[in-house]
């Protein structure tokens, strides 16, 4: 139950933050505030400390809807701070996206600091990817030191990057900026952008950082942002991040779940990005050469630092795992060729010259489930040797008298690092598709993709859970002190049935939509009488290209989201050459140069037009002027290739549901949501939104979606 003292304060921070910033209190932000505080402030504790889960299993956990406009960040931190610090637990906020998170560590939460009088410290958390690894800096400097301009790290097997002058360049300047104290070691801090195939050179992982070993750790920017974050009351982070310290056993980067309030702001994305998280793949062809690559690399490593000890008997080993694999994956290039008809399904996910053969059901043929087998025991073979080399490694590092060179111990370890992780990624895929599911469990979606590589074909095998939320039950609602989830699109057709399934989150969790302050009646929704069934696509497209000049002829900014980039392209090739000068489209530049270009135009007095894809109906702010009308060509049911969904839906059908019904639907309604919401971003902005899919009024599932939405003022023709 919640302490009237806590009570109190929450109430008394939140009075001040208004007073402070003068503000009025939002009806929807109080309900929010008292939901949360509500749930955090029931949470029983057990003799050490920790939340009785005898006593609370499920309604620590606060799911909440909450509209644009409700002032949802401001809520969660009023009402969470307070509770954290009085159970003396740490909050770690996560959101999905960095705009958000930078907003809430750069602005969000020093207003609170600044206006509730509530005293606390806050800081950023990333992973180690985002930091720079002094160690591989200097490794790379010294070798540039010997080979002149142009360089290759022929350590990295099927991955040699080739250096240049400008790379070297830019790695001599972050040497320099470093030791004049004028950057952090942070990527997100250096003044310019760094490409990906410059930062990975310099970056590391949780499997090639030699941790407090290495001799640069009293320097390195990671393990000095991670000291901070144990000192740190309030934590932001990202799901990513979040799941990436759960899959690591929880509390690695991160505090512990146990001792940790999570608020999980933008909660939709948490299951996708979940499913991204415990889904294995591996390409066979890239495989095989990098066994291949390391059989060659290994006596030049063992050669360096081969100490007559375990690193020595486990490096003699390896030449005859390697090749047992190796000859295993050359022999599932034919199986795969024979059991996976990719002429008949070059339609079927075609995606960027890619096709994919999925396995019904999740069964993989016999003889492929064989030889699935023998690369598992090779693949464990391999990382069990790895693992050993590994921590022979790390005690030499540790040893003073160590009779292996330091330089030469901190050059190879990075890449027995990366060779064991490469090998347990093996191991888990293979291991996936040797095993078949067991009876009654939620089945496995298990495809192979046919992808180009080098200008050459590979097999990329993959394998996925089809839900998270058992995963997310297990690893994170049920070891966590206390939890809420947030975000303006929690509910689909009304309910909390689809996040349920797809988050794991508990029947008995407190689930609340609080409204939003907007005026919905200010925005018109409208189906024209020109609007077709968008079954039909050809027709569809000739309809909407029809429409669009005479539907957006009015001053101001507006937004044309569609479905497919194949009609977006065909509408804005068909448009009149006048009306096409107007039109920005995704794709043609940076999301934010498109935005930065509409918005200039807006404000010289212009008409900007705005035709974006499914990315544009999510987390685009256009208030005002700068979106005035937004058109929907056409309902947005995803399209039927994604293998994970089309094997949950097969799982659902298999059970005696309706997958349409149940998944298509439901998802449809949430993005529709999502889409209308780029209209009215504050409570003064007016408009018009325009669906120009005949389905929505003549599909029985139509008036569903249409009630799902807020009470926009219809008209129908």
């Amino acid at each position: 139950m919640l302490q009237d003292r806590d009570k109190k304060a929450i109430q008394s921070a939140y009075s001040q933050f208004l007073a402070g910033r003068d503000l009025k209190a939002r009806y929807g932000q109080k309900l929010m505030v008292a939901a949360i505080a509500r749930t955090l402030g029931g949470i029983v504790q057990d003799a050490s400390g920790e939340r009785d889960a005898a006593k609370c299993s499920g309604e620590h956990i606060c799911v909440v809807e909450a509209g644009t406009g409700t002032g949802k960040t401001v809520a969660y931190l009023l009402a969470a701070i307070p509770l954290a610090r009085a159970q003396d637990k740490k909050l770690v906020v996560s959101t999905a996206t960095v705009a958000l998170q930078e907003q809430i560590i750069n602005k969000d939460l020093p207003e609170v600091a600044r206006h509730s009088g509530l005293k606390f410290d806050f800081s950023l958390a990333k992973g180690r990817g985002r930091y720079l690894c002094l160690s591989k800096l200097d490794q790379l400097l010294s070798s540039l030191g010997s080979s002149g301009s142009g360089f290759s790290l022929g350590l990295y097997g099927d991955e040699p990057p080739q250096v240049d002058e400008a790379d070297a360049k830019l790695y001599r300047n972050m040497a320099d900026q470093l030791a004049a104290g004028d950057w952090d070691g942070d990527r997100d801090n250096w003044p310019e952008t760094i490409e990906v195939e410059d930062w990975s050179r310099v970056t590391t992982d949780h499997r090639q950082c030699s941790g407090r070993r290495c001799p640069h750790v009293t320097n390195c920017s990671f393990f000095r942002a991670r000291e901070n974050l144990g000192k740190t009351e309030v934590i932001v982070a990202n799901h990513d991040l979040l799941l990436a310290d759960l899959a690591l056993g929880g509390g690695a980067i991160l505090p512990p779940p146990e001792e940790s309030i999570y608020v999980l702001d933008e909660a939709h994305h948490l299951p996708d990005k979940a499913l991204n998280h415990f889904s294995h793949h591996s390409r066979v062809g890239a495989s095989t050469g990098w066994l291949d690559q390391m059989q060659k690399n290994l006596g030049q490593m063992l050669g360096e630092i081969g100490d007559g000890g375990e690193i020595d008997r486990s490096g003699e080993q390896l030449p005859a795992v390697l090749t047992s694999a190796k000859q295993a994956l050359e022999q599932m290039w034919p199986l795969i060729e024979e059991h996976c008809n990719f002429e008949d399904e070059r339609g079927y996910g075609r995606q960027g010259g890619s096709a994919r053969h999925r396995f019904e059901g999740g069964v993989v043929p016999e003889a492929m489930m064989q030889l699935a087998e023998k690369l598992r025991e090779d693949f464990d073979e391999l990382e069990t040797l790895l693992n050993k080399m590994l921590q022979a490694a790390q005690k030499l590092l540790e040893d003073p008298h160590s009779p292996v060179p330091a330089v030469d111990l901190e050059r190879w370890y990075p890449q027995l690092g990366s060779w064991y992780g490469r090998a347990e990624g093996n191991l888990q895929l293979w291991a996936n598709y040797a095993r078949a599911d067991a009876e009654g469990a939620l089945p496995q979606a298990r495809w192979v993709t046919l992808v180009d590589w080098g200008g050459s074909t590979d097999f990329e095998v993959c394998s996925s859970p089809i839900l998270a939320g058992k995963t997310l039950e297990y690893g994170l609602w049920q070891r966590c002190y206390g939890a809420v989830l947030t975000s303006a699109t929690l509910t689909a057709l009304g309910k909390f049935d689809r996040l349920k399934m797809r988050a794991g989150t508990p029947d008995n969790a407190s689930y609340q939509v609080v409204p939003s302050p907007f005026d919905f009646s200010r925005a018109k929704l409208q189906v024209p009488a020109g609007a077709v069934d968008a079954g039909s696509a050809d027709a569809h497209t000739d309809a909407v290209i029809d429409a669009l000049p005479g539907l957006l002829d009015e001053k101001g900014g507006a937004l044309v989201l569609f479905a497919s980039r194949r009609q977006m392209e065909t509408v804005y090739e068909a448009l009149p050459g006048v009306f096409r000068n107007r039109v920005l489209m995704q794709g043609q530049r940076s999301r934010q140069q498109l935005l930065e270009n509409h918005r200039e135009t807006i404000d010289g007095g212009g008409q900007s037009v705005l035709f974006g894809l499914a990315s544009f109906a999510e987390g685009v702010d256009l208030p005002g002027d700068y979106c005035r009308h937004v058109v929907i060509a056409k309902l947005p049911f995803a399209v039927p290739d994604d293998p994970i969904e089309a094997a949950l839906a097969e799982w659902i059908e298999a059970k005696g549901g309706n997958p349409f019904m149940q998944i298509t639907v439901p998802d449809a309604a949430l993005k529709l949501v999502q889409a209308c919401g780029r209209l009215l971003r504050t409570e003064g902005d007016t408009g018009t939104i325009t669906l120009l899919d005949r389905r929505v009024v003549t599909r029985r599932y139509g008036r569903a979606i249409l009630d799902s939405l807020p009470p926009f003022s219809r008209h129908i023709e």
